[in-house]
């Protein structure tokens, strides 16, 4: 069992860093789809992610401790099984069990290759249950037999391959069995999957959120965030390349940042009504709550954006000033680089408290430049 629970805790580890990694792409993605965040969705999604990668850890790990493992392995090693149903002949194999005896059956679980067999079943009855919410209908059977046969054929293959050239010999053999077991385990949870999917909403019901959300013109705090995640990514790609290709620094750096915002946050949504790149991407903009001009109402907002990139920015010089310990004036310098770190502090949690009351607040909040410059989100165009 300890290396069933080394495996799972391997792909448990994986799986949460692979969720730092996709989460914010997962939301940009829901996002747009249905314009709201479908919790019942993320479970799935990522509950999927841990258990592909639990099957695939359990099927790969542990590894030798060597990459010549044929030298472990005597010359004649078989690494294959061709023989249908060998792991019955192996259970029966010197344990005192007669098929036609119900009596003695009592003693298979205590053979070891009832439990390969087993867990060899169990391994892949996951995988149906998920085909069943992905392929949605039971008529759509034998397509999950074809998928669940296609991918522990994948495992089988990957196994007696030695992970295609890793190692030199396979370090676990090719088995038919485990082809008909993981495939028919498959099945089995294609079948029972309505009893799972029973306790989240159908697609359906998602979908109808979705289309109630887009009539009466709502959109989620967290769609404005990944709106201007995206704008800040787009400026960062782009002071990326212009620091790579110049390699300017310091003074100039911050004045083309200034320069990039002005042209994001200002320019940009004075020619597009409103909504700049990030907007767009995730299928909204922004209009005046009291019927002033959008292009004056953008600028506002792009000018409350710049004050604390500029706050942030001064602050940060200050506390960077550096004097020699001879300088009449080194002890001011400690207190305001002491001051400085105080600030910022306290900058980074209002600015944090701040986002988090807006996602909290369901709608009822924003974030405070689109309430400054006066700006409504919408997904009316």
């Amino acid at each position: 069992m300890s290396v069933y629970t080394h495996s799972i805790m391997v792909a448990f580890l994986i799986t949460i860093f692979s969720s730092f990694v996709l989460f914010v792409p997962w939301l940009i993605y829901t996002y747009r789809k249905y314009g709201y965040l479908s919790v019942s969705k993320t479970i799935i999604m990522f509950s999927f992610i841990f258990y592909f990668l639990s099957a695939l850890c359990l099927v790969l790990l542990p590894f030798p401790e060597t990459r010549d493992t044929c030298s472990l392995q005597a010359p004649d090693t078989v690494h294959y099984n061709l023989h249908p149903f060998q792991f019955v002949t192996d259970i029966l194999k010197d344990s005192g069990i007669v098929l036609m005896n119900p009596s003695t059956w009592v003693y298979m679980p205590k053979q070891p290759a009832f439990y390969q067999a087993f867990y060899n079943f169990l391994l892949l009855m996951p995988f149906g249950v998920y085909l069943r919410y992905f392929l949605k209908k039971r008529e759509y059977w034998k397509r999950a037999f074809l998928f669940s046969f296609l991918l522990t054929l994948f495992y089988e293959v990957t196994q007696f391959t030695g992970i295609y050239g890793i190692f030199n010999c396979a370090y676990r053999i090719f088995d038919v069995d485990d082809l008909m077991l993981n495939s028919v385990g498959a099945l089995l949870g294609f079948f029972l999957a309505p009893v799972v999917w029973a306790l989240f909403p159908s697609h359906e019901e998602v979908a109808a959120k979705a289309a109630e959300m887009v009539e009466k013109d709502i959109v989620k705090p967290l769609s404005t965030l990944l709106a201007l995640a995206i704008d800040l990514i787009i400026a960062q790609f782009i002071l990326f390349i212009i620091d790579a290709v110049t390699g300017y620094s310091g003074m100039f750096e911050f004045l083309v940042k200034i320069a990039l915002y002005m042209l994001l946050f200002g320019v940009v949504p004075s020619f597009t009504n409103g909504a700049t790149l990030g907007m767009k991407f995730m299928r909204f903009t922004m209009v005046s709550e009291n019927g002033k001009s959008i292009v004056s109402q953008s600028w506002r907002r792009c000018i409350a954006i710049l004050v604390v990139v500029c706050t942030s920015k001064i602050i940060t010089t200050l506390g960077h000033i550096q004097l020699d310990m001879d300088s009449p004036f080194y002890v001011l310098q400690i207190v305001i680089t002491l001051l400085a770190f105080i600030a910022n502090f306290i900058l980074t949690m209002i600015i944090a408290i701040h986002v988090i009351r807006v996602i909290v607040s369901g709608g009822r909040r924003r974030l405070f430049m689109d309430y400054y410059a006066g700006l409504i989100a919408t997904r009316k165009k």
